[in-house]
């Protein structure tokens, strides 16, 4: 009689994931929603589309979406997995303000090839390849200079970028800005530490104790990072309790990815780790390397981050030499500002960006 529910249940379970294989391959089509006016007609002048060019000699994916394509060109830099299939759940409205542009970087989501040499994931590269998916915008679009926008990890790079290439942009945007992510990731340990003690959460205390981080990530940290941090709200965002039906679920049921493009987005997550310049960034104090830009500044943080320290990018920010520069605070917000207000967000993009103006900033 053992036997014999041990084998239904395999079966059930087997038919289950046939099912749910046939749904996600169902609703991969691959292809971004169009824009519609109120009569279902594809909106005249925008543009939602998923390309693939070749970026230093790799081929690389982006999901290009606008309102109207005469807009301001805007090029974002994800951290260490892409976001495109977030906005579904998080809308942004960048696509009404800019012709946005959400570009999966070498090794990532879209442009995810098994082949890419691991020696070519360098920061150096990483720069180089900004740099090319720019003028490939400039010229697509027929504008001399765009907006960058980097989250996370993707600031460790847009913030280099904005450095050697200023005359390519109108203005820098850091959300999440990272600075000196070893203290930062220091400064999340203690914190996760006394909250979980303060809380008698004795099991996550005992794990988070045997694995300290002081001048070195240990591995052990590494793998209670995300759940320590989700579970307190200090993650990617205040109210993601959970990596796997927060981010995981939101990305299988994107339908802009094809099914084997939804592989691909885990499979480089898997082979990048935290990030594919991980390493680079904890050896770097940015507040030295990149003390100047030329352009604008912009940095929006919330103030629960401790994925990448608030504390630490404030005083980055005050470091920076830049011809203007504005901090604005999200209070309501952990890692992911643009989609945990984002009205706030929206107009910040409008009032200040657009304009070259830094009103709603914070007060210094």
């Amino acid at each position: 009689m053992g036997v014999k529910v041990m084998t239904y249940t395999l079966l059930a379970l087997g038919g289950l994931l046939i099912i749910l294989l046939v749904y996600l391959a169902i609703i991969s089509s691959g292809k971004p929603e169009a824009f519609r006016d109120e009569n279902g007609e594809i909106l005249e002048g925008s543009i939602s589309e998923k390309i693939f060019v070749q970026i230093g000699g790799v081929k690389q994916g982006m999901f290009i979406q606008s309102k109207d394509s005469t807009n301001p060109v805007l090029l974002y830099l994800h951290g260490g997995i892409p976001e495109y299939f977030l906005t579904k759940k998080y809308p942004t409205g960048l696509e009404d303000c800019f012709t946005v542009v959400w570009w999966d970087q070498r090794g990532a989501g879209l442009s995810y090839n098994a082949d890419i040499p691991e020696e070519s994931m360098t920061l150096g590269q990483m720069i180089s390849d900004t740099k090319e998916v720019t003028n490939y915008l400039r010229k697509r679009f027929e504008q001399d200079k765009i907006y960058l926008m980097g989250r996370s990890g993707g600031t460790f790079i847009g913030i280099h970028v904005a450095a050697k290439a200023p005359e390519l942009y109108h203005a820098y945007i850091g959300i999440g800005q990272m600075s000196d992510h070893l203290k930062s990731e220091r400064m999340a340990y203690e914190y996760m530490v006394k909250e979980y003690r303060d809380a008698g959460n004795r099991r996550m205390l005992r794990k988070l104790e045997a694995s300290p981080v002081t001048d070195r990530i240990p591995y052990g940290y590494l793998k209670l990072r995300d759940k320590a941090m989700h579970t307190i709200g200090v993650g990617t965002t205040r109210d993601m309790s959970s990596i796997v039906t927060g981010i995981f679920i939101p990305s299988l049921t994107c339908r802009a990815y094809t099914f084997t493009e939804k592989i691909n987005l885990w499979r480089g997550k898997a082979q990048a780790g935290v990030h594919p310049l991980w390493n680079t960034i904890l050896a770097t104090d940015l507040s030295e390397q990149v003390p100047d830009l030329k352009i604008p500044v912009y940095f929006m943080h919330g103030i629960y981050d401790y994925t990448v320290s608030y504390n630490l990018a404030r005083d980055y920010f005050e470091k920076l030499n830049a011809p203007e520069k504005g901090f604005y605070t999200f209070s309501q917000s952990a890692h992911s500002p643009m989609f945990e207000e984002p009205e706030r967000f929206r107009e910040v993009v409008e009032k200040d960006i657009l304009h070259t103006n830094f009103k709603l900033a914070d007060k210094q």
